[in-house]
């Protein structure tokens, strides 16, 4: 997914810098590049993929926010000015796969991520975003990849396919063809929540505290099952459920649910 917004990102932005600050079960994921409106460096992208690893290593973590600094964009995309170096095919080739790699990274985080968007969702954000199992935005958030009227581009099928999943052939056309970029209020129902900007930081919290308060197993077994399911009709399962049925928490839940208490889950 490599196209920023309108207006291209800025080399003089410097390279960035993705943050990720754990707090307590919430991990806080960060593009900071504002001046850039957090367009995506080579350096951002492989720092996207260390934090997605050191997240899904931390058994403490039950969910992760991930939100672009500055309040004007989550991501515009790649910084455009690294494609001046490309000279040939095989350099889109590498890229795409490359891009292709991190967005799965991040699609396979194994606990609820949450993109809140302010501003921009292009191109690379807007892979980012979809990735993300929850989206909550402001008001006139844009999301969009308008490659055809502005780099002459194309994504992957891979990254296609996300797209479509989420989205629809449709609307994904419209965006891809037509380059249009539909605000937040114009997304399909249940995509992203839509909210005023006072209201968007408790609304994420509240969030938060709902997904760190479920079994933990529970949701990262349905999140690898809809994973392999957007790529393999077919695709096996038992090795999920016998995690699940042979946990700690099934038992704990079964126990609490006739004792009529909350359950503690563990996540064992």
């Amino acid at each position: 997914m490599n196209i920023a917004a309108n207006t291209p990102a800025q080399p003089s932005a410097g390279e960035g810098t993705v943050r990720l600050e754990i707090d307590g079960a919430v991990a806080r994921l960060i593009f900071d590049r504002p001046a850039a409106r957090n367009a995506m460096t080579w350096r951002m992208y492989e720092e996207l993929g260390a934090a997605c690893k050191a997240i899904a290593a931390d058994p403490a973590i039950r969910v992760a926010v991930l939100r672009g600094a500055g309040g004007k964009a989550f991501v515009a995309g790649t910084d455009i000015d690294q494609f001046r170096a490309f000279s040939s095919g095989r350099d889109g080739v590498a890229y795409e796969e490359k891009v292709e790699h991190f967005v799965g990274l991040l699609e396979a985080v194994p606990v609820p991520t949450i993109a809140v968007v302010e501003g921009w969702a292009v191109g690379g954000g807007m892979a980012l975003a979809n990735a993300c199992d929850f989206r909550v935005a402001t008001p006139g958030a844009r999301f969009g990849v308008p490659i055809a009227r502005t780099l002459g581009n194309c994504l992957s099928a891979s990254n296609v396919q996300r797209l479509t999943a989420t989205l629809g052939v449709s609307l994904v056309k419209r965006m891809l063809l037509l380059a249009e970029m539909p605000t937040a209020e114009e997304m399909p129902t249940g995509y992203v929540t839509v909210l005023a900007p006072d209201a968007l930081d408790a609304h994420v919290e509240e969030i938060c505290t709902r997904l760190k308060g479920h079994a933990p197993i529970t949701i990262q077994v349905t999140k690898e099952m809809l994973r392999r399911l957007s790529v393999d009709l077919q695709a096996p399962d038992a090795d999920l459920i016998r995690r699940t049925y042979g946990s700690a928490d099934f038992r704990e839940g079964v126990d609490a649910f006739l004792a009529k208490r909350t359950p503690q889950w563990r996540g064992e």
